[in-house]
């Protein structure tokens, strides 16, 4: 019966020697030159006794159990069998988002649940579970805001009805008061609860995963009322901000991010950051990627509904460029990496509740050139 190697299979060299990994069985295996040329001739399905005659230096009966090692270590498929219609699926989906996409989903699934128990708190916070609870700039000059809040008298239902994406903003500074008490509302700690081995931990406004609260935010300023233009990290520990540098010109940092206008025309924006240390301290699968991202987008949200609370409008985006956001922000996209790009700004025009003109409600003709339902 044919066989071919599978399609969920990636290749890395890891202390000297050349491993191959399924993602798909999780299964693990170091491989000699000659093995990772039997894997190099099964592309497609081939029988067993060609792939040998193409090895005329070896006995065939020692590449057949060579075959067969690849096939129990999950390396090699066999044809009709149900395996190898799992692996074509798991190796192939999602084309237009390559390996990369694949690996990361399959392998962050289903990570092995491990009780949070005094005893495990405590190895852990024995191994360094302690991360600091704020970042800061030491050297750094600072502005601090006021820390008189601004009332925010909307109701939640008003809020959520009304929050929409902006990309439109009038050339005016936003009010300080309004901006500290964004900045304190969403990303400012809301208390602090006994975590037993690992001390105290900070609770916001926003769920986070184990309160590890990994998140920062880095406040580019352009329009806002008595703060100096310029490149901002945002210490929740004082309700300040810490001058970091010079914010280039503001077409600069539209660049950044494609050009979208809901930056271009922004008073500020928020680059929002994850120290991984502060989630590597405690969970230890690679499940807790997806958690920093979960993370991100629970802050995000809250941010959107502060923003409309206050009459400003938000604005959020993906798509930005990483490296060229991390090197302006100073940090190193390892230990620190850029996750999401948040800006905000007087509306436009606030009588279109976000839509900035750009939105057309559906109507029939709309609904015709729908899918609806599957």
């Amino acid at each position: 019966m044919p066989i071919r190697r599978a399609r969920s299979i990636v290749c890395y060299w890891h202390d000297g020697a050349f491993v191959v990994e399924n993602f798909r069985t999780r299964i693990t295996v170091s491989l000699d030159p000659v093995a990772a040329e039997l894997l190099n001739e099964l592309g497609d399905w081939t029988e067993p006794e060609k792939v040998a005659a193409r090895f005329p230096d070896f006995d065939p009966e020692s590449v057949r159990q060579s075959l067969a090692d690849l096939e129990e270590s999950g390396l090699i498929v066999r044809q009709g069998q149900s395996a190898a219609e799992h692996d074509e699926v798991v190796g192939t989906s999602w084309p237009e988002w390559n390996m990369s996409a694949r690996y990361l989903h399959t392998m962050t699934k289903n990570a092995p649940y491990t009780e949070d128990t005094p005893e495990l708190r405590e190895e852990l916070a024995a191994q360094g579970g302690r991360p600091a609870l704020f970042k800061s700039y030491p050297d750094a000059d600072v502005v601090l805001l006021p820390r008189i809040p601004r009332p925010i008298g909307a109701s939640f239902e008003e809020v959520l009805y009304r929050r929409r994406t902006h990309r439109a903003f009038a050339d005016e500074d936003v009010p300080l008061v309004d901006f500290a008490t964004l900045l304190s509302s969403v990303f400012g700690p809301a208390q602090f609860i006994d975590a037993d081995a690992y001390g105290s931990l900070m609770q916001r406004t926003s769920a986070s995963g184990g309160a590890r609260q990994e998140i920062e935010a880095y406040v580019l300023v352009r329009r806002v009322e008595a703060l100096a233009p310029g490149i901002y990290h945002y210490n929740g520990l004082i309700h300040g901000l810490e001058f970091l540098g010079d914010c280039p010109p503001w077409q600069d940092v539209a660049q950044l991010s494609v050009n979208q206008r809901g930056i271009e025309d922004a008073a500020f924006a928020i680059v929002l950051t994850s120290l991984v240390e502060r989630m590597r301290s405690k969970y230890r699968t690679a499940r807790t990627y997806r958690i920093m991202l979960m993370d991100a987008g629970h802050l995000a949200q809250t941010f959107a509904m502060v923003t409309t609370a206050l009459g400003l409008g938000p604005f959020q985006t993906a798509a930005f460029a990483d490296t060229d956001v991390e090197d302006l922000l100073g940090i190193d996209g390892v230990d620190e990496t850029a996750l999401y790009l948040l800006s905000a700004g007087v509306p436009a025009d606030p009588q279109q509740d976000g839509t900035n003109g750009l939105k057309t409600p559906a109507g029939l003709a709309a609904f015709r050139r729908s899918r609806i339902a599957h």
